[in-house]
């Protein structure tokens, strides 16, 4: 099968590439690659995380998939189970709460058994396996995955079989592989009603956390109509609510339609669709930081967009299965009364943005990871693919701007005179040295109906794309 992919590390991407070789679809490839980033990035990924699959399949109607993680049914736990750490981004310190506290209903095992049961060809025995070998051998932790271990220090250093993880580093990580092996054979009940799930909920118990038996077994996968609107000369179909991304992304591309596609436009759109979140978003709970994106296509014209979170770990393995859980109970977002203090049995809502564009005689998957930093990231990468004309590669490798409360922080190339003093725009205004991976990482991939195939990754983010076929 002839296909592009685009993601975050390499190992991810060959996962994909590997399954359209053995036949599979553009489902079976995000699928397959997905388990290798539990691998393969794995501060961003997990088997106890959770995600967004938006899907169009080349005949059918497209879906969003949410299998995003699910605060606890009760607060059972000790409050001081979830507690701070600073992580060191070099110019500034940021707090993260971890601890078996932070710890909510992950969805990712689910996710993939229903993406797999409702659009795949191949196996799930097929799709695992990539991911069984990586994790098995072993891989060198990459410049861009070092770099993330260090900013997370403090939560991976006393963890078993992570203690020494920067660059360089060969990991290997032989529980994960057993277990991934597990799931491929018995399915996604070994997590949430047997022998994994039954160890998660050990563990909440014994560290303070708030999982129990029962809010595994109630998790549900959730199939939403995607948020569909038009901009430039193609149709978006994007993450709808209760998640934030799609909804901000909508009202600055609206608020850019009929507008010359320039820097100072488009940080005036972003600035207006700050001001107005609270109008657009009400009082939903929402999780953003640590993300991951995986962007598929294949010859037949199936289309896969997925973006995964596993906040940034809890610090806490699931004893003997080499699974990272999730800390995202610990988001000061969904907390807005003191850490500790979320709504119970409620989906969270994200700035996870995974999105198709569809237009004449072609169509892109595209999503990012970036925190706050997705929407526009997003934004600026369509502006430049729908009205500029970009190709997917020069749309990525642009120069990007981010406004965020009363700060606009500009990469190089962006010459900050040209936004001062303009209507809208904050006064306070940071010139980066370098391209970084604050400003996101959109992958990106499309297909045209003539056979002809584009992927780029963004290098901001470690991305890479690949095309067979």
């Amino acid at each position: 099968m002839s296909g592009a992919v685009a993601c975050g590390h390499p190992a991810t991407a060959a996962a994909a590439i590997e399954v359209l070789e053995a036949g599979g679809n553009a489902f079976d490839a995000v699928i397959a690659a997905q388990f290798a980033a539990c691998v393969a990035e794995p501060v961003l990924a997990s088997l106890a995380g959770g995600g967004f699959l938006l899907a169009r399949p080349a005949q059918g109607e497209a879906r969003l998939l949410d299998f995003f993680a699910h605060t606890p049914r009760a607060h059972l736990g000790s409050p001081e189970a979830c507690y701070a750490i600073d992580a060191d981004f070099g110019t500034a310190l940021q707090s993260f709460h971890i601890g078996a506290g932070s710890i909510a209903t992950p969805g990712s095992v689910a996710g993939m058994f229903e993406a797999q049961r409702a659009y795949a060809s191949l196996p799930m025995t097929d799709l695992i396996q990539p991911a069984v070998w990586l994790a098995r051998e072993g891989l060198s932790v990459n410049d861009f995955q070092g770099s993330i271990f260090d900013i997370v220090r403090p939560i991976y250093a006393s963890v078993p079989g992570f203690e020494s993880a920067r660059t360089g580093h060969h990991l290997r990580t032989p529980a994960l592989a057993d277990s991934l092996e597990h799931l491929a054979r018995e399915g996604p009940d070994l997590f949430y009603r047997g022998e994994l799930g039954e160890r998660l909920v050990r563990l909440c118990r014994e560290q303070g956390g708030h999982l129990t038996r029962e809010d595994l077994t109630a998790y549900r996968v959730i199939p939403r109509a995607p948020l569909a609107f038009e901009f430039g000369n193609a149709r978006l179909l994007t993450n709808p609510p209760p998640s934030a991304g799609g909804v901000l992304i909508r009202h600055t591309l609206m608020a850019l339609t009929g507008r010359a596609p320039d820097p100072v436009a488009v940080a005036q759109a972003l600035a207006a669709t700050l001001d107005a979140r609270p109008s657009l978003l009400g009082a939903s709970d929402q999780v953003s930081r640590g993300t991951t994106h995986i962007s598929v296509v294949d010859g037949d014209g199936n289309a896969a967009a997925m973006t995964v979170s596993n906040g940034e770990g809890s610090g806490c393995l699931i004893p003997g299965t080499g699974i990272m859980t999730n800390n995202m109970l610990g988001e000061e977002d969904i907390n807005p009364e003191g850490i500790g203090r979320w709504r119970p049995d409620r989906r969270l809502g994200s700035m996870m943005a995974p999105t198709l564009a569809v237009g004449d005689g072609w169509q892109a998957a595209l999503g990012s990871g970036g925190s706050n930093r997705i929407r526009s990231a997003l934004v600026q990468v369509l502006v430049h693919l729908l009205q500029e004309g970009c190709a997917p590669d020069e749309a990525i490798g642009r120069p990007r701007l981010h406004v965020e409360a009363d700060l606009l922080s500009l990469e190089p190339g962006l010459d900050p005179e040209r936004f001062l003093g303009r209507p809208g725009l904050p006064d306070a205004i940071q010139q980066w040295e370098t391209e970084s991976l604050f400003f996101g990482g959109a992958h990106l991939v499309r297909h045209f109906d003539n056979g002809r195939l584009e992927a780029a990754g963004d290098p901001r983010r470690g991305g890479v794309g690949r095309i067979i076929g």
